[in-house]
């Protein structure tokens, strides 16, 4: 079987050998039917598309695929040289019109295999392939220093093939098959995540690779590196919130990205105009300065590449982000769960077939004589017998084993930690309250490991965040180390996940976690899933500290709980901790783990005398999923996190005046559960009290009161009880925030009430 070519470094450097070309007439390529673009003079010389009216962009009734407009165009900011084939090697060329016929044929193939009931779905790159293509043979997928990132998205069939994916590894991810090198059969066909390619694992949901990408962006800048980031989507994605913050983080930051919009004038069945304001994204990039901005005709290879190669060596050459625009035109349905005639008319389907990319192609290469006719015909049939000799082959090899199938939610190998326990803390060391605990543990962290970066919304400088936790961190590791973002918490966790992608542990910070939602996208999608749906290929490692909580008058704004949502996200480790040491020890290593960590800290602790302890020691660590006995006793159990591990102590040392011995264990964490501490003490003292402080209704202590309810039912004396708070936000003033939340009155109340059963 013949591979794809990669893209390489000689490839690469080929760029700057190329003759110079300023001014030729491209060749088209187009078929009789089909409009010819204005020669590239008159490109280059036409008034601003931005003058044009939303009519002239459109082709009939306004949804067709390739405006009429220039070619190439751009801003202005970048200096393009227009190419022809006279500017490439004849093999160059040859090779990559085999890889554009590769991934159609792969395109008709998979939909063959879907109706003969083999696969479940798919969805095509067709009409795509010359822009993917093009920029491809600017890029370096190659492993080690140097090497550029790709953030795809799923119609970039053509794009993996051309930096190195084989046909046998298309085939046996449309087969879901075991060693689908993507995910293993873990995710749907054409969610590209190869990691020896620098591909990064890609979700399904729709522009969720903006963010990350610029992370990957931000951590060749933090190293140094010429390299660059291609992060690509559809025109349909541009709608969503994360271009635009990632467009104005990438501008302000001067981020080596490449922002490439496939704009097929279709969201699945939504067209253009009833999508986007101007009918273009390319107009919707224009209001960030610093972020050059190019459209192209994507279905003309040498448009394209005249565009990719000016943009990346804009990029290369430290100049900052581009956003590219590419015309193309939707071959195919959105997907095979789709039938476009729906909702597009035949001439509109016969217009785009009249551009197709490769027939275009095809004629250049002919009209140019690089190409005869019969060897374009030897070439397809070639290509077809390649790709029906790797579906046999495919379909021969092994389906993933059920048994895995729970396997790479979390890491899974030995993180050679040496784990503290409180018997290591000094009784007469200087007390230390959660909060310094917090801003000490990060101070000794980054000295340790210079990968660690810390940031988030006000987190820099003296201020070091409103509850100064990150204070002075900056002025003690650079700027370059703790800095601050944009007020978008999207964007903070998302470009955590190239940060940590690419080497760096990040350490974020959501300000409240009433404003983590903006960012549950990422974290639910991306950040969690990362491992398993990479099949262990991809990790991203980071910490996102988040202070939650009631109990300060915040309102309904300042004093959410969020554990019992993010406790229900498989692949996130979440952590609560109710004192100054064990902060300490569960953040440290939070840090050095390889899974991302929720760390949620309760702001009515940071500075509270009840969570005050002596300081542990430097690199004190402690494991997740080990509860604490922080009060033993033989009459009752109390089960708590976090604030109300405090409570459950004062209502113990209440009860204990009545001759009541009552046992209080302290999850630390909720991800891992420490499952075993909770039954011991309870087949102990055969009564089970939950106490949290988020809503009863669905809360985290509903799976904790399950667990007893399945494990210790014959052990136990009474009903399992909980106390929680009250299925409503949390007000305001003193009195309602009180009536809401729980209190000691409450729990001692219903504490008797068991007992006396």
């Amino acid at each position: 079987m013949a591979d794809t070519p990669n893209s390489s470094d000689s490839e690469r450097s080929a760029e700057s050998d190329a003759p110079e070309s300023s001014g030729a007439t491209s060749s088209n390529g187009t078929t009789p039917e089909a409009a010819s673009p204005p020669a590239p003079d008159e490109a280059m010389e036409a008034a601003d598309e931005d003058d044009l009216p939303v009519e002239a962009l459109m082709y009939g009734d306004g949804h067709a695929a390739i405006p009429e407009i220039p070619s190439l165009t751009s801003d202005g900011s970048i200096d393009i040289d227009r190419l022809t084939s006279a500017d490439f090697e004849a093999e160059d060329l040859r090779r990559r019109l085999r890889t554009m016929m590769l991934s159609r044929r792969l395109d008709e193939k998979m939909l063959t295999l879907l109706k003969q009931g083999q696969g479940h779905f798919h969805i095509g790159c067709a009409g795509h392939e010359a822009v993917q293509s093009a920029i491809s043979r600017y890029s370096d997928p190659g492993a080690g220093a140097g090497h550029d990132w790709f953030c795809l998205y799923y119609r970039d069939l053509c794009m993996a093939l051309s930096l190195g994916m084989t046909t046998r590894e298309a085939l046996l991810a449309h087969l879901a098959k075991a060693d689908d090198p993507n995910s293993g059969g873990r995710q749907m066909p054409e969610h590209f995540g190869l990691r020896r390619l620098n591909v990064m694992t890609t979700a399904s949901s729709v522009g969720a690779q903006f963010n990350p990408g610029l992370g990957f962006g931000f951590g060749i800048q933090q190293r140094g590196d010429d390299n660059y980031v291609y992060i690509s989507c559809g025109d349909g994605a541009t709608s969503q919130g994360d271009f635009h913050e990632a467009l104005n983080w990438a501008a302000r930051e001067q981020a080596p990205a490449l922002f490439v919009v496939q704009d097929n004038k279709y969201a699945i069945s939504v067209p253009i105009d009833e999508q986007t304001a101007g009918g273009t994204p390319y107009k919707l990039a224009a209001g960030y300065e610093g972020l050059s901005r190019m459209r192209v005709d994507g279905t003309d290879f040498f448009a394209s590449a005249s565009a990719a190669r000016a943009a990346l060596r804009h990029i290369r050459d430290g100049h900052g982000p581009v956003c590219l625009v590419a015309d193309v035109v939707r071959l195919l349905p959105h997907s095979s769960s789709d039938d476009h005639t729906k909702y597009r008319t035949p001439d509109e389907l016969e217009a785009d077939r009249q551009i197709d990319p490769i027939a275009r192609m095809e004629a250049t290469l002919i009209e140019d004589g690089l190409l005869t006719e019969d060897e374009v015909e030897a070439m397809r049939e070639e290509v077809h017998e390649e790709v029906d000799t790797a579906a046999e082959w495919a379909k021969t090899q092994a389906d993933p084993d059920p048994a895995t199938a729970t396997d790479h939610v979390f890491f899974e190998g030995d993180l050679d930690i040496d784990y503290n326990s409180a018997d290591d803390l000094d009784p007469d060391a200087e007390p230390l309250v959660m909060v310094d605990a917090i801003n000490r543990t990060l101070r000794e962290e980054m000295a340790r490991d210079a990968s660690i970066l810390v940031y988030g919304e006000d987190v820099a400088g003296e201020k070091g965040g409103v509850f100064t936790a990150t204070k002075d961190l900056t002025a003690e590791f650079g700027e370059d180390r703790c800095f601050n973002s944009p007020l978008a918490e999207g964007s903070i966790v998302g470009t955590a996940i190239g940060y940590a992608a690419s080497g760096y542990t990040p350490i974020v910070e959501i300000q409240f976690g009433d404003y983590i939602w903006p960012a549950m996208q990422q974290l639910r999608n991306q950040v969690a899933p990362f491992r398993y749906r990479s099949n262990d290929t991809w990790s991203c490692p980071m910490v996102i500290r988040v202070p939650v909580g009631g109990y300060i008058h915040g309102g309904l704004c300042h004093s959410q709980n969020i554990e019992a949502l993010f406790g229900h996200t498989p692949g996130l480790k979440v952590a609560l901790p109710s004192n100054a040491a064990d902060t300490k020890g569960l953040l440290a290593t939070a840090i050095r783990m390889e899974d991302p960590v929720l760390f949620l800290e309760h702001k009515a602790l940071y500075r509270a005398a009840a969570a005050r302890r002596p300081t542990p020691p430097e690199n004190y660590t402690l494991p997740f999923g080990e509860a604490q006995v922080v009060r033993e006793g033989t009459d009752l159990t109390i089960i708590a996190y976090g604030m109300m591990v405090h409570k459950a102590l004062n209502v113990a040392k209440e009860l204990e005046a009545d001759g009541v011995d009552v046992e209080v264990v302290d999850l630390r964490t909720i991800v891992p559960l420490d499952s075993e501490t909770i039954l011991d003490s309870i087949r102990k003292t055969n009564r089970a009290l939950v106490v949290y402080e988020d809503h009863e209704f669905a809360g985290f202590g509903a799976e904790i009161c399950a667990q007893i309810g399945d494990e210790a039912f014959t052990f136990l004396d009474a009903p399992i009880r909980r106390v929680a708070g009250e299925f409503t936000p949390i007000p305001f003033a003193h009195a309602l925030e009180r009536a809401v939340l729980p209190s000691d009155e409450g729990i001692l109340e219903e504490a008797r009430d068991l007992l006396a059963f």
